[in-house]
């Protein structure tokens, strides 16, 4: 874990309640795709968690969805301001254990993680295959950008406005050799993944309410099959042999 001061470069607006942000800082303590920030704002007790969608070596890509007035004050910051951020925090995704047929599953704002991710597997010359839902065409989002990798993109719509009509998990379906799973969504979607009979094994972000955001007050446990975790220091990411539901 790292504090120190970030730069907003850039606010782009994705969708009605989706911005990316592109802010400027050391990214060295960022370690793994997967991984998050917490962010400081003025007036405001707790930090906001932010998963990390992208990095290099002084730049970082945020993706944040406005759910509240700490995301609406985020989003609104002009460029140029300083920002007070906690970086690599987490244990993110292991390249290590995903398996040739992996498929990176996504949902809503669960995407943003991925799009690192799959960059990063690219560059270890795997080439997985990305499954995207939303609950219709006007909420999708990075499209392009994992297009642009190079990466086999399915999506999938609750109303069938884009790519499928289904879920994430019907994606997944549609891939028959795919026996492993990274993926990062709500916890239905996460769950409703996890019991897909195909998968012999994957790993799971998960989003959960945090306080401090590196394991000091405990408010953000779930449990395993080894006692109680912390969201934020264990995981976010848990492997799939070690959920409870």
């Amino acid at each position: 874990m790292k504090k120190s001061l970030f730069t907003i470069e850039r606010v782009r607006q994705l969708t009605g309640d989706i911005y990316e942000l592109t802010l400027s800082g050391d990214t060295s303590a960022v370690t793994a795709p997967g991984q998050f920030v917490n962010i400081e704002l003025p007036g405001k007790f707790l930090r906001r968690p932010i998963s990390i969608c992208d990095w290099g070596p002084d730049t970082l890509t945020l993706l944040v969805k406005v759910v509240g007035g700490g995301t609406d004050q985020l989003v609104r910051c002009a460029p140029g301001t300083q920002l007070d951020v906690l970086s690599g925090l987490g244990n993110g995704f292991d390249l290590s254990s995903a398996r040739a047929h992996a498929v990176l599953a996504g949902g809503g704002i669960g995407i943003a993680p991925l799009y690192g991710l799959a960059r990063r597997m690219l560059a270890l010359g795997q080439t997985p295959t990305v499954a995207l839902g939303f609950r219709t065409a006007r909420d999708a989002f990075y499209l392009d950008e994992f297009a642009a990798l190079g990466c086999r993109l399915l999506t999938a719509t609750e109303d069938g406005s884009l790519g499928s009509r289904g879920f994430v998990t019907d994606c997944i379906k549609a891939v028959p050799a795919c026996d492993y799973v990274l993926a990062c969504g709500p916890l239905p979607m996460l769950k409703a993944v996890h019991a897909l009979p195909q998968l012999q094994g994957g790993q799971f972000s998960f989003e959960a309410r945090m306080g401090c955001g590196f394991g000091a007050c405990m408010g953000c446990t779930v449990p395993t099959k080894d006692g109680y975790k912390r969201v934020c220091k264990d995981g976010p990411v848990l492997y799939k042999e070690e959920i409870v539901w």
